[in-house]
């Protein structure tokens, strides 16, 4: 099976569940606040990996077998697709002061981020591949930048409600 039908869910999920729920929500989740120095660079590179998880799973296999490792690829990866779904929801309705704390939210500040991860890692072991491991890894790593970059435009935007929301609510988990 072509790698990249692993992403139509994830594409249903991201796109398409989320314009049902909130059309308004597409614009929100696909904005960028300002950025800064290294935040820059991490933003393109960012964006370079994401391009080429998508266009690398287009080459790669899921390499179906009855393995230990075929399964731990399969549960990670729909554990992933499941955190997406209701990191979604929760995302598409904010609560009134314009930010979320509902559902997942109440336990991690970006559980979008951290669905995103667990979900590539699946796709990397159902591929089986090493390299797709390693463009997740800079995709990861370059969004921690993104992240610290949301926070300080959240801190601006909603003041001491959010600093407080960042002392009970750890940033991945």
């Amino acid at each position: 099976m072509n790698g990249f039908l692993l992403l139509i869910p994830f594409l249903m999920i991201r796109f398409g569940l989320l314009s049902i729920i909130n059309k308004g929500a597409i614009k929100r989740a696909s904005h960028f606040p300002p950025m800064s120095g290294n935040e820059i660079l991490a933003y393109w590179i960012y964006q370079i990996s994401n391009i080429a998880i998508f266009v690398f799973l287009f080459f790669l296999t899921v390499i179906i077998e009855f393995s230990w490792r075929f399964y731990i690829g399969l549960i990670i990866y729909i554990i992933g697709l499941i955190l997406c779904a209701i990191s979604v929801i929760n995302f598409a309705v904010p609560s009134n002061e314009g930010f979320n704390y509902n559902g997942l939210y109440r336990c991690s500040r970006n559980p979008m981020y951290v669905s995103y991860l667990i979900y590539f890692v699946g796709c990397a072991l159902l591929t089986q591949s090493l390299v797709l491991c390693g463009i997740v890894l800079i995709f990861q790593i370059t969004s921690h930048w993104i992240i610290l970059s949301e926070e300080r435009w959240c801190i601006e935007k909603f003041g001491k409600e959010y600093k407080q929301y960042m002392k009970k609510v750890r940033r991945y988990i």
